[in-house]
């Protein structure tokens, strides 16, 4: 079936009217149905079909670099699809595919997943590496997952991510954080939130966060690809007694599920380690559950210094 299938650009006033008609109803009838599930349905749809979101949308599509595209998917000379792909051929390749839908007439039979492998190819053909999307719901996360998407943490909202990952290897280096309002932070300070059980940020706690790196409180280190942060790791300089001196505290340390064993966790505890010695840090401690002990031995953390314990203080 998928060679029935063609991608088409939407470029004409009347594509894109019909685009946007299109989108709006996938939204109220797709996204956020009024079955009585989401208590934000409304506040959601304000936001969706509100100029703020469109005009956002139409600057992303007219830039020059790296646009966000409108495409309908043609079977016989006929609509069935659409999709709004941004692909990233300026950095790393990525392709963010930020809507895809098959209208409700034409679903069934394998039509979803020709119009995705469609899609895919005609992203590949325009510098695409690898592809991204978020999939909120079981029925959309297994959809992606028979196309080679794995799961890939949350983003910056908290939104469930799936990725296909890049063929292609390129090096993975570290550097530390200079943008204490990286959205790249994030959305990995909210994966690693909820890979150990806890809620995204909110946007207060966004705002403390970032207060705290541009005071130097706390210290990131990236693990990039290309220009894709694919892992973290942060230090918090402390003052302790028995050392009388200024030691280090790693945590936050995470490293995105389709980029980990390729040497990402050894970079970012090498590139800590070495930033608490050239600050002359008696020590950098690490605290951690049994099951990870072993890891954090094989990374440098050797001495041991008993139960880490804490007492809750807030609620």
């Amino acid at each position: 079936m998928n060679d029935q299938i063609t991608v088409k650009e939407l470029t004409t006033a009347e594509e894109a009217a019909r685009f946007w008609q299109e989108l709006y109803a996938y939204f109220q009838r797709d996204l956020f149905p009024d079955d009585g599930t989401n208590p934000d349905r409304e506040e959601d749809l304000d936001y969706f079909l509100g100029k703020e979101y469109r005009a956002a949308i139409e600057g992303l599509h007219r830039r020059e670099k790296d646009p966000l595209y409108q495409l309908a998917f043609l079977r016989d000379g006929r609509e069935i699809g659409f999709a709004m792909p941004a692909t990233y051929p300026s950095e790393d390749g990525k392709c963010c595919m930020m809507e895809f839908w098959v209208l409700p007439e034409h679903r069934g039979g394998g039509t979803g997943r020709a119009c995705a492998q469609a899609l895919l190819d005609w992203a590949r053909q325009r510098g695409a590496a690898y592809f991204e999307i978020n999939a909120e719901g079981e029925s959309r996360r297994r959809f992606w997952a028979s196309l080679g998407f794995l799961p890939n943490g949350v983003d910056e909202w908290g939104t469930p991510c799936m990725l296909l990952p890049p063929e292609g290897a390129l090096p993975i280096t570290v550097e530390r954080l200079t943008d204490p309002e990286s959205w790249q932070l994030y959305k990995l300070e909210n994966s690693f939130l909820a890979e150990i059980g806890e809620e995204p940020l909110t946007e207060e706690k966004k705002a403390r966060l970032s207060a705290a790196v541009r005071e130097g409180k706390i210290v990131f280190f990236l693990a990039m690809r290309g220009t894709r942060a694919v892992g973290m790791c942060s230090v918090s300089p402390c003052f302790s007694t028995f050392a009388c001196g200024e030691i280090g505290v790693f945590d936050d340390f995470y490293v995105e599920p389709p980029f980990r064993r390729r040497g990402a966790a050894r970079l970012l505890t090498r590139a800590a380690q070495e930033w608490c010695r050239e600050r002359g840090m008696a020590s950098l401690t690490v605290g951690c559950s049994n099951r990870d002990v072993g890891m954090y031995r094989a990374l440098g953390f050797e001495l041991e210094l008993g139960a880490m314990l804490a007492c809750p203080l807030e609620g």
